[in-house]
């Protein structure tokens, strides 16, 4: 099984401060307008939700991993409620690489592997180098022409 970076922590991070950030000041402002408590219950929200944040991301980052199978792709993924992905190479419609500017910024990129089948079947590998997100794009894109002319012969 095959690990993200440990640089995703910082993407993550980034995402958990901002949502933090805006929370606090959405209680601040609240709080200014109803209770009048103070400022104090901003910073309290923010500090728990960072606290809660980091721990989210710490285990997040543990549990996340996959694998490039024979026939498939294998995902392990949540903190909360554990997931785990089958992805038949036959299903594959197309794989493209992402790169936010926060990803861009620590040097990393996601894979996102459409899928033939419902809305939401797409899945998002996180937290790769360029080079290795597009190696692993270019090797789900060779398997999933092979497994197609596979299933095409049958």
């Amino acid at each position: 099984m095959e690990t993200l970076h440990p640089r995703v922590r910082l993407v993550w991070g980034v995402g958990t401060l901002v949502t933090v950030t805006i929370l606090a000041v959405v209680v601040a402002v609240a709080d200014r307008f109803t209770l009048g408590v103070g400022l104090w219950v901003g910073l309290a929200v923010a500090l728990l939700g960072l606290l809660v944040g980091v721990v989210y991301v710490a285990l997040k980052y543990r549990v996340w991993q996959f694998e490039v199978r024979e026939d498939e792709l294998y995902l392990e993924r949540g903190v909360l409620t554990r997931v785990n992905t089958v992805v038949p190479f036959v299903r594959v419609q197309h794989v493209d690489t992402q790169r936010g500017p926060v990803e861009r910024a620590v040097g990393l990129a996601s894979i996102v592997v459409y899928t033939a089948g419902s809305r939401g079947a797409d899945v998002t590998i996180p937290g790769l180098t360029p080079e290795r997100a597009d190696d692993l794009q270019e090797q789900l894109r060779r398997l999933a022409t092979e497994s197609e002319d596979e299933y095409d012969a049958v």
